[in-house]
């Protein structure tokens, strides 16, 4: 009688493929299997870069954006316009208007969206330590780059609404990123277009 294998390690390294955002069973598995085709050798040099990322990197004290030091390279410079704060769901939207080279102030990472669906409320975010810069700081605008999708607007309104007894100019950026798209999948005339195209929050 045939019998059959046992699996189970090649089942949980693709469960655990399935954990990252965006990845179905199929593909899941097939990531499965191309680990399976590494050398032994670059399978741990594969999961110890995993653990370095994961031991290694930190949030920037100042913007919570990602780093490896106390402070992200973009808040230690001090020819960054540090009154003007642009405020964005995720890392890599910080990376996409970086590339526009058109924005010289300094960020807030939120590291997500309001959502009560998804069971994300706003304590869930950096909201808190958005409002204690905005406290501890002379801060003159806060620019509101959270994805033009019904939670990324909804998350701008919500943070506008608090800033706004502070007397701090709130914009949001322009509609030359399309309603539910992603800042990160942008390209860079689009997104410099939005920056320079902001409006104020009323």
């Amino acid at each position: 009688m045939a019998t059959t294998d046992n699996l189970e390690p090649l089942e949980k390294l693709a469960d655990m493929f399935r954990k990252l955002g965006g990845i179905g069973k199929k593909t899941a598995e097939k990531y499965a299997h191309s680990i399976l085709n590494l050398s032994e050798e670059d399978a741990y040099e594969f999961a110890r870069a995993i653990v370095e990322a994961k031991t290694e990197i930190k949030r920037c004290s100042v913007c919570c954006n990602i780093t490896t030091d106390e402070e992200c390279r973009i808040c230690s410079d001090d020819e960054r316009d540090k009154s003007v704060i642009c405020v964005v769901e995720d890392p890599r939207a910080v990376d996409a208007i970086e590339k526009t080279r058109q924005f010289r102030g300094t960020y807030h990472v939120l590291h997500g969206v309001i959502s009560p669906m998804k069971g994300i409320t706003p304590d869930k975010l950096t909201i808190k330590e958005l409002l204690e810069r905005l406290n501890s700081s002379e801060i003159k605008e806060v620019i509101l780059a959270t994805n033009p999708t019904v939670e990324g607007e909804a998350t701008a309104m919500y943070i506008a609404r608090l800033i706004s007894p502070l007397g701090i100019k709130v914009s949001r950026i322009a509609n030359g990123v399309p309603v539910g798209g992603d800042l990160e999948y942008a390209d860079e005339v689009t997104l410099r277009r939005a920056i320079e195209g902001r409006y104020t929050v009323s």
